[in-house]
C-alpha cells in the first residue's frame, strides 16, 4: 500500500537496480522502456486481465501498524527508493488503481498515480503507457459502501470512480467534485467486489492494482478474485502487543480448513529488501481436513 507523500520539498532518493534472484520460465513479459527495465531488473508484464495487490511488510508480517499511525507502509518500507519505484511501476502497468475509503482517508495528500510515488521516473513510466495506448494515468477507484470521503481530497479533486452502494451515492450527491464518477453497485448495506470488478472490466480496465488495505485484500481473496500479489519484504520487524497489527489479509480465517495456496513466480532484492511476486492458486483443502474444503464466501461485501 502506498505510504503519505514526502514533505514538501523534498528531493526523492533515486533508487537502485533490483537484482534478480528467480524468475519463472516463460512469464509474459512487455518491453519496458531501458530505464525501467534497468531499475526493475528485466522486463515485466501480465496475462491479461488481471488483478493483482501490492503490499510491504515486516519480517514479522505487519502491514498495518494500526488506525493511529497511517503512514504505516511508508514507517515499514523506512521509504525505500526501490520500494517506492515499484510502486510507480505497478501503477504504470494498471488501468486502474483500487483503495478503499480507509487508504483514502489515511493518506490525506496523495495521488495514485506513477509518477507521485516516485518522481525520478515520470517521463518512463509515461512512455510505457503511452507504449500499451492506454490514458497517461490510471483511473482511480475508490470504494465505499457508506459513502463517507473526505471530498476535499486532492485525489478526488483530481478525478476519481467512486464505487458504492444506492445509499452511499445519495450521500454523495452535490458533496464531491464534478471530476468524480459515482457508481452505485447494489441496493443494500454493503458492496460486492466481484460486482466493483465486473463494472471495471465492463470500463475497459483488463488491468487491476489493489492497493487496498488488509480488508479488501481478505474480501478479494475470500472470494477468489486477486490473481496476484507483489510484496515487499523491509529487513525491520515491527512487533505486536496490545493494538491490532494486521497482516496482509484480515477479516477472514483460512487455516486450518481452508488453504490459499500461492506460487513464488519472481524474486529480486536490492541490499536487504526482497521483492517477492507471487501467482495464487486459490483454495484447497488444507491437512487433516478429510477432503472437505471451505467453498469462497458468498456475497463478500466491501465496506469502510
Amino acid at each position: 500500500m502506498a505510504g503519505p507523500d514526502a514533505a514538501p520539498g523534498a528531493s526523492p532518493v533515486r533508487a537502485e537496480p533490483l537484482v534478480p534472484l528467480y524468475e519463472e520460465p516463460g512469464l509474459p513479459l512487455w518491453r519496458l522502456p531501458p530505464a525501467l527495465a534497468a531499475l526493475y531488473g528485466g522486463d515485466l508484464g501480465f496475462t491479461e486481465p488481471r488483478l493483482y495487490a501490492n503490499f510491504v511488510a515486516s519480517l514479522d508480517g505487519v502491514v498495518a501498524l494500526g488506525p493511529e499511525h497511517p503512514s504505516s507502509g511508508s514507517t515499514i518500507s523506512g521509504r525505500e527508493p526501490a520500494d517506492r519505484f515499484l510502486m510507480g511501476l505497478l501503477r504504470a502497468c494498471a488501468d486502474a488503481v483500487l483503495i478503499g475509503a480507509g487508504t483514502l482517508r489515511a493518506s490525506p495528500r496523495h495521488r495514485w498515480t506513477p509518477e507521485h510515488v516516485y518522481p525520478p521516473a515520470a517521463a518512463d513510466y509515461a512512455r510505457l503507457r503511452l507504449h500499451r495506448s492506454r490514458p497517461a494515468e490510471p483511473e482511480l477507484v475508490v470504494v465505499t459502501a457508506s459513502g463517507a470521503l473526505p471530498a476535499e481530497h486532492p485525489a478526488l479533486r483530481a478525478g476519481a470512480l467512486i464505487a458504492t452502494t444506492t445509499a452511499g451515492a445519495d450521500r454523495l450527491a452535490g458533496r464531491v467534485p464534478p471530476s468524480c464518477t459515482v457508481l452505485p453497485l447494489g441496493d443494500g448495506p454493503s458492496l460486492r467486489l466481484a460486482s466493483v470488478l465486473d463494472a471495471l472490466r465492463a470500463r475497459g480496465h483488463a488491468m487491476a492494482l489493489s492497493e487496498a488495505g488488509p480488508l479488501v485484500v481478505g474480501q478479494l481473496v475470500g472470494d477468489g478474485l486477486l490473481d496476484e500479489l507483489f510484496l515487499t519484504v523491509s529487513p525491520v520487524l515491527a512487533g505486536r502487543a496490545d493494538t491490532t497489527r494486521h497482516g496482509l489479509v484480515a477479516g477472514l480465517e483460512l487455516l486450518p480448513n481452508r488453504h490459499e495456496g500461492a506460487d513464488l513466480i519472481s524474486a529480486r532484492r536490492r541490499a536487504s529488501y526482497l521483492f517477492l511476486r507471487y501467482r495464487l492458486l486459490g483454495p484447497r483443502p488444507s491437512a487433516g481436513d478429510n477432503g472437505r474444503q471451505t467453498p469462497p464466501r458468498e456475497g463478500a461485501s466491501a465496506g469502510d
